[in-house]
C-alpha cells in the first residue's frame, strides 16, 4: 500500500484526469477503504485543494476550481506530448515567451527517460516553413485580443474596435451596416464566434442597430475600451458560423477580389473549386463568373490557373498586367 504522503499525489492525480469520481471506484483504484478515501480528501481540503462532494447513491467527489493553480500531475504520455506541443506552438503574438518558460519549468521537473524522450524527438525532426501555401505572411493575433473577445462572447457583452484594413478602390468602406469590410473606422458589434480557418482569426459578430451578420479579420482589429454593455444573443440563422466565415471571406474579406469570367458551365467551375471560398454565377450555358480572392495577386493567380479552365479577367487592373507578366514569362519558358 502507498504511503499517505504518495497516496495523496496519487488520488489528486485521478482527480486531475477527468471530472467525477465515485469514492468507491477511488478506493477500488488506490486499493484502500473508502474511510481511507474520505480522509485523503479532508486532508487535500486542508492543504487548500477544493474537493467537493456530492451524496446520495450517485455520489462522486470532484474537484473544483480553487483561487490557485494546483500542481499538474501527467503520466508520461502526458507530459511529453505536452513538452512537444510547448515547443511547436506558434501563431499567436505573445504566446511565445509564455510557451517557453512553461516548457522550461516542464523540462525541469521531468524525469531523466522522459526528457531523454522529448530531446530525441526534436533532435530528429526538422521543421519546414510554417507558410508553404502562400507568398504571404502568416498574420500574428495578439493573444490578449483573442481573450477579450472570447470573453465578450462568452458575457455577452458588445465590443467597440477600431478596424483597420486595405482600402480597395472598388470598395465603400464597411461600418455595421455597409458590406465591404475594407478601410479604417470604430466598430460596434454583438460578437458570437470566433473561427480559425487557413491560418487566419476571424470574428462573426452582427450589427446591433442594423442586425446584419459580418466576418472580421482579428489581426486588423484594435480593440477599445471595454463598453461593459450586455446584449440579448440572436444566434446566427443555421449556426454554422465556419461556413459563413468561408463565404464571407470569399466575397468580402480579402485584400485582393476578382471578377473572373469563366468560359464553361457554373457546374463545371463549381466541381473544380471549393464552394465555400468562391461564389459562382451561372451566365448563361457555356459562361459564367467566378467571385474570389486571396492576399495577393500572385494567389489569385495561381487558384485561377489552377481551374484547368479557360478564362478572362477584365479586374483588378493589377491582376490584369500580373497574367499578362505570367503569360509572357510562360510563353519564353517553352520557346
Amino acid at each position: 500500500m502507498l504511503d499517505t504522503s504518495s497516496r495523496l499525489l496519487a488520488l489528486l492525480a485521478l482527480m486531475q484526469s477527468r471530472p467525477e469520481w465515485p469514492g468507491s471506484e477511488l478506493a477500488a483504484r488506490l486499493d484502500v477503504t473508502g474511510r481511507t478515501i474520505r480522509n485523503d480528501v479532508d486532508r487535500l481540503r486542508g492543504l487548500g485543494y477544493p474537493v467537493e462532494a456530492v451524496r446520495g447513491t450517485a455520489g462522486y467527489y470532484r474537484l473544483g476550481a480553487g483561487a490557485k493553480l494546483p500542481p499538474l500531475l501527467l503520466d508520461d504520455e502526458e507530459a511529453v506530448a505536452v513538452a512537444i506541443g510547448l515547443r511547436a506552438g506558434r501563431g499567436v503574438a505573445g504566446i511565445e515567451d509564455s510557451a517557453a518558460r512553461a516548457l522550461t519549468k516542464l523540462q525541469q521537473v521531468l524525469p531523466h527517460r522522459l526528457r531523454r524522450q522529448v530531446s530525441a524527438v526534436h533532435q530528429a525532426m526538422a521543421e519546414g516553413p510554417a507558410n508553404t501555401g502562400s507568398n504571404v505572411e502568416d498574420p500574428v493575433v495578439d493573444a490578449a485580443v483573442l481573450a477579450a473577445i472570447a470573453a465578450a462572447i462568452r458575457d455577452r457583452e458588445l465590443v467597440r474596435f477600431d478596424y483597420t484594413a486595405p482600402v480597395r478602390a472598388d470598395d465603400a468602406p464597411r461600418r455595421n451596416d455597409a458590406s465591404a469590410p475594407f478601410g479604417d473606422w470604430p466598430v460596434l458589434v454583438e460578437p458570437y464566434r470566433l473561427v480559425s480557418w487557413e491560418r487566419h482569426w476571424y470574428l462573426v459578430a452582427r450589427g446591433p442597430e442594423t442586425g446584419a451578420w459580418h466576418t472580421y479579420r482579428v489581426d486588423w482589429v484594435s480593440l477599445r475600451m471595454a463598453t461593459g454593455r450586455r446584449f440579448t444573443p440572436d444566434p446566427l440563422p443555421g449556426g454554422d458560423y465556419p461556413g459563413f466565415v468561408l463565404r464571407d471571406v470569399a466575397t468580402a474579406g480579402w485584400k485582393v477580389h476578382a471578377r473572373i469570367t469563366v468560359l464553361a458551365p457554373a457546374a463545371d467551375v463549381l466541381a473544380r473549386i471549393n464552394p465555400t471560398v468562391g461564389v459562382v454565377e451561372a451566365v448563361d450555358e457555356s459562361t459564367s463568373v467566378l467571385l474570389t480572392g486571396a492576399d495577393s495577386l500572385e494567389l489569385v493567380a495561381v487558384y485561377i490557373g489552377m481551374l484547368g479552365l479557360d478564362f478572362r479577367v477584365a479586374e483588378p487592373p493589377g491582376l490584369v498586367e500580373h497574367l499578362r507578366v505570367l503569360g509572357e514569362r510562360y510563353t519564353r519558358a517553352v520557346t
